[in-house]
């Protein structure tokens, strides 16, 4: 099956977790798209992450949700049924972990981790940038981290 839209997969956790908030939403996107890279060993979402300075987004989610604080399974358009079930399993478990987390801790957690440091490298706290936070640099981090639990 082919990847999926950033939509099918924010929409399916909306879905599950009901009204999120914008940085919320964005940050379980960005761990669903981390986990699949390590567990299903391809990624969950075809749309790049970027290491914007609050974190990493999702620039076209964003843009989507732009303004709103608050995020409803209505306000996207995608379809989570475009999702398979070892996607949904793969976001399930992310949600598990994850889902009960504050916006503002998942946050600080993102920027005490290697893949969002690593592209922010050389940008001052705070200022504007938009590198990727590429496959390869969460597949490696995340990868690690699983091995020595």
């Amino acid at each position: 099956m082919a990847t999926v839209s950033v939509f099918d997969v924010a929409n399916y956790i909306l879905r599950k977790l009901g009204t999120t908030s914008a940085m919320k939403l964005q940050k379980l996107v960005y761990y669903a798209q981390a986990w699949s890279l390590v567990w299903d060993e391809k990624p969950l979402f075809r749309e790049k992450i970027k290491a914007w300075a609050n974190g990493p987004v999702v620039p076209q989610l964003y843009q989507a949700h732009k303004g709103q604080f608050a995020v409803k399974h209505n306000d996207l358009h995608g379809d989570p049924d475009n999702l398979a079930g070892y996607q949904k399993d793969t976001i399930d478990a992310v949600l598990n972990f994850y889902g009960e987390k504050t916006a503002q801790w998942l946050s600080d957690l993102t920027h005490r981790e290697r893949p969002w440091r690593d592209a922010r490298m050389g940008i001052p706290e705070g200022e504007r940038g938009n590198t990727e936070i590429t496959h390869a640099a969460l597949a490696d981090y995340y990868g690690n981290i699983q091995k020595t639990k």
